[in-house]
């Protein structure tokens, strides 16, 4: 998946005659007020310290991406483009560029996250674009999203895979969050999958690839969707 995804990233850059320029990309892990500003609900990872945004800018636009893994970096884009994706760290520096030379480019929006009560609104507008899509499926959802979990909850059959270990066995909005080890059952159950974008950065995308539909979610997918062709779902990053 990412070596697709690289050679379509190099061939964007020669395409646009990036390649011979000497570009900087600066990526930095964001704090949670300007990851998420500041909502209401407090139990959104981000604002638990679970995980953080990388944000790359490249030429006034920025990219984001979901990471366990983070710290700053600064390097050529023809660099990043080649570089070897062996951990979280580096694919989320990886990612974060890519979308955000994509946005430069005018390919992609959405790539950076929503704020404050944005959050809860784009899941009441998720429960109604799977409703309106797909009916009345049961949702397989991989990674804990509280506010779309609580809106699915309440209209979808739902179950509710996550790798936190602290969301493991508890029960959120009435779902039970299974181990990451019930993900493929799950996947058999259900009639559409819903994913988070993080797993592109985690490289557990793969699995998801499916005959079923999927719908993958957030700002970290933004770029590789389009490259890819993937289904996503992100109504208000900006």
């Amino acid at each position: 998946m990412h070596d697709t995804i690289r050679k379509e990233f190099i061939k964007l850059i020669k395409e646009h005659g990036l390649e011979g320029e000497e570009v900087i990309v600066r990526a930095t892990a964001l704090s949670t007020e300007q990851a998420i500003g500041n909502p209401e609900d407090k139990d959104y990872p981000l604002v638990r310290g679970v995980e953080r945004l990388i944000q790359a800018e490249f030429r006034g636009s920025r990219g984001q991406a979901f990471t366990d893994m983070y710290g700053d970096f600064t390097g050529r884009l023809s660099e990043i483009a080649e570089m070897d994706l062996q951990n979280n760290f580096r694919r989320a520096i990886f990612i974060s560029s890519l979308n955000a030379v994509m946005n430069h480019l005018g390919l992609v929006t959405q790539t950076v996250h929503c704020k404050d009560k944005q959050p809860r609104e784009c899941a009441t507008e998720l429960a109604s674009y799977i409703e309106k899509s797909y009916g009345q499926p049961r949702v397989a959802m991989v990674g804990f999203q509280p506010r779309m979990v609580e809106a699915l909850a309440k209209q979808f059959e739902l179950r509710v895979s996550d790798m936190d270990r602290d969301n493991i066995g508890q029960e959120k909005f009435g779902v039970k969050i299974d181990d990451p080890r019930q993900t493929a059952e799950n996947l058999k159950w259900c009639d559409i999958a819903l994913v988070t974008g993080t797993t592109i950065v985690n490289d557990t995308i793969d699995q998801f690839i499916t005959s079923k539909p999927v719908v993958f979610y957030g700002v970290t997918i933004s770029g590789a969707a389009k490259l890819l062709g993937l289904n996503r779902f992100c109504p208000f990053g900006g």
